[in-house]
């Protein structure tokens, strides 16, 4: 972990993500079209959706460029720089595309900043939620100025669990066959449509846990710090960190049982 050195830095990255972040989100909530889920066909409204993207993450990335033009860059839509600082920011202009796309409020833009590869500030900002969620490496989490913590672990069938699903089919029937099989054993399973909010959801006690397989880095890193630093465990498969092999946060006491059963149950795999 790193030393009470890096306050400065770490509150300047923060407030840099929080700006950007909040930008990005009102771009993509006052320039959404009011007909966006019944345009005329898909195609054309997927190229909406698309174009909304791409606008957010410009956005992001060249506010970035202005206030820390030497720090890296990993972006859903293709930015990718390398830097000089030891800094990266890993970004997904807009988590949740399909619920975007319908109308439907759980839709975020998600920025973290990483330090030589660990993440020290992350930041979901969902809009329609009227929440920006953030942390920072050892000072907790909060959503504004609300600190936030995990619930205490149920038992496993008392838990209600969040996950998510691949665009693929042959990945789709693999998680149907995880989700068969876990359904009966939990309390029950939510499907929300954005992988940040569900980490910020574990974080705030509006989920117990969480798993999904095939998330992407901008997906993870910042909700990923904001559940840990609410105080819930974050890995992949057992002895691994999350990854887009395996994601799961839980809090301790579930998080145990529900990695050990995902393991049983292959949920990596497909």
């Amino acid at each position: 972990m790193h030393d009470e050195s890096h306050g400065p830095l770490k509150a300047e990255l923060l407030a840099v993500a929080l700006e950007a972040a909040e930008r990005a989100g009102a771009l993509l909530r006052d320039g959404r079209p009011a007909d966006l889920g019944v345009a005329a066909t898909k195609t054309s409204s997927i190229d909406v959706v698309t174009e909304m993207d791409i606008a957010a993450e410009k956005l992001i990335t060249g506010f970035l460029s202005e206030r820390r033009p030497q720090d890296g860059l990993l972006g859903e839509e293709g930015a990718s720089t390398t830097g000089t600082t030891g800094v990266r920011w890993i970004i997904d202009p807009l988590d949740g595309t399909v619920n975007y796309l319908y109308g439907l409020p759980s839709w975020a833009v998600s920025i973290a900043a990483e330090l030589d590869g660990e993440a020290i500030v992350g930041v979901v900002a969902a809009p329609m939620r009227g929440e920006t969620y953030r942390a920072v490496l050892g000072e907790g989490a909060f959503a504004g100025d609300r600190p936030l913590r995990c619930r205490p672990a149920p038992a496993m069938d008392a838990a209600l669990i969040g996950t998510g699903f691949g665009y693929l089919a042959s990945r789709r029937a693999s998680q149907a066959e995880v989700l068969r099989a876990l359904l009966p054993q939990v309390r029950d399973i939510r499907r929300a449509g954005s992988a940040a909010i569900d980490l910020c959801d574990v974080a705030g006690g509006r989920l117990d846990g969480y798993y999904e397989r095939g998330l992407n880095p901008w997906d993870y890193a910042a909700g990923v710090l904001i559940a840990r630093e609410a105080g819930a465990l974050t890995g992949g498969r057992p002895g691994i960190e999350a990854s887009t092999e395996l994601t799961v946060a839980a809090p301790p006491g579930l998080f145990e049982p529900l990695q050990a059963r995902l393991e049983e149950l292959g949920a990596w795999k497909g």
